[in-house]
């Protein structure tokens, strides 16, 4: 969480003075684009680490690595040296951290709670990180106006006292005999994604319907001149989508998903699809923000869902590279959903690129149900026989 926060605040600070800084929508696109690379590169040897190290250790390097990154914009920016290429070498930085780091967190996460108690736990830990999302960028927003150096500044301290929680952590790691780097093993998780239908295609229609719907990088063009709003309106529309993911958590705590999986995790991406069109159309900062909530609520079904499955479905020892794979494919979806963005705004207009988003992804919802039948027809998150449970 508190990783979370410094993270959320962060990136309202790149988005914002970026494009002070150059007044271009694809520039914003770069700042993905640039956080995407190390990750689209690093990411299945850093699986293969996971699957090979101590997780923990791996965990508490990378935060690490990322505070250093974190306070050289703080710096940079306090000194009134920051530049694009700054920026962009610091969006680097932190793409190479985040992908040696994904995989350890997500493979970590079974060794610590039971089977029976994983969905729950992923309901929670989620509903714990998208509450950082609701206040991060509201207050990353408010920070910004005493300047980057502040936003930036604060987010490191964050970004430090997730490395000292990390270090007091007691985790079990369960050592194995350590395998070679070779060609075989890095692409182990990818074999294993490939041959299992339920992980390819829940994973994949994740990445494929945020890639086209999304809106992240875009939104200080709709805050500054679409909505005519400053800093603090782009901090509520970056926290809406998580308000209504929190809810969403809540819900699901109370009343998790026991039957139709399947069929309710394709409903809640095509809902995601719809309320992006309608924020692509809106030009008041109620409907706006009212259309990120109802985007964040569908996405947190189609994350519970596809993460519970993903872990329930992978053995241990495949864990580090599977979710490597997943790493690539969220990664793919964010950062290059980002990039796709800009470029489709620099060409098209934030408004039209926004829309042509969401129907993009209502085309993905239909192609996927059509490619994956079985995946639709999931009743149960778990299917294994009843000891394999415990």
């Amino acid at each position: 969480m508190a990783s979370s926060f410094a993270f959320q605040m962060l990136l309202v600070g790149l988005g914002w003075q970026i494009y002070n800084l150059t007044d271009s929508a694809l520039s914003l696109g770069f700042v993905g684009l640039a956080r995407y690379l190390p990750q689209l590169v690093l990411t299945l040897y850093a699986g293969h680490v996971a699957d090979n190290h101590n997780r923990l250790h791996i965990m508490i390097v990378t935060r690490s690595l990322m505070t250093l990154t974190i306070a050289v914009l703080a710096v940079t920016s306090v000194l009134g040296s920051i530049s694009p290429a700054i920026i962009y070498g610091c969006c680097i930085a932190l793409g190479t951290a985040r992908a040696f780091e994904m995989p350890a967190t997500q493979a970590m996460v079974p060794n610590i709670v039971s089977a029976d108690l994983l969905a729950p736990a992923l309901t929670w830990t989620a509903s714990g990180r998208e509450a950082t999302t609701i206040i991060g960028p509201a207050l990353g927003g408010i920070i910004y106006i005493l300047g980057a150096g502040a936003l930036y500044g604060t987010s490191t301290v964050c970004c430090l006292i997730s490395t000292l929680i990390l270090a007091k952590l007691h985790y079990r790691h369960q050592a194995r005999e350590k395998r070679p780097v070779t060609l075989d093993s890095l692409l182990g998780g990818l074999r294993f994604t490939w041959k299992n239908p339920v992980i390819f295609g829940s994973i994949s229609l994740d990445m494929m319907a945020v890639l086209l719907g999304s809106v992240t990088a875009l939104l200080p063009i709709v805050a500054r001149d679409i909505l005519e709003t400053g800093p603090w309106g782009l901090g509520l529309l970056r926290s809406a989508p998580a308000v209504g993911a929190v809810a969403m958590s809540v819900y699901l705590a109370w009343r998790p998903v026991e039957h139709s999986v399947g069929r309710k995790m394709f409903v809640a991406v095509a809902v995601f699809g719809v309320m992006t069109i309608i924020f692509g159309v809106s030009e008041t900062l109620w409907l706006s923000i009212l259309a990120l909530l109802i985007m964040g609520a569908a996405d947190m079904v189609s994350v519970v869902i596809r993460s519970t499955l993903v872990q329930l479905e992978t053995p241990d020892d495949m864990r580090g590279r599977v979710s490597a794979v997943n790493s690539i494919f969220i990664s793919t979806s964010n950062q290059l959903g980002e990039f796709e963005s800009g470029v489709l705004a620099a060409w098209l207009g934030a408004v039209p690129a926004i829309i042509v988003g969401g129907v993009g992804t209502l085309g993905i919802v239909a192609l996927w149900a059509w490619w994956f039948p079985d995946l639709v027809k999931r009743d149960r998150l778990d299917m294994r026989p009843g000891p394999e449970r415990d």
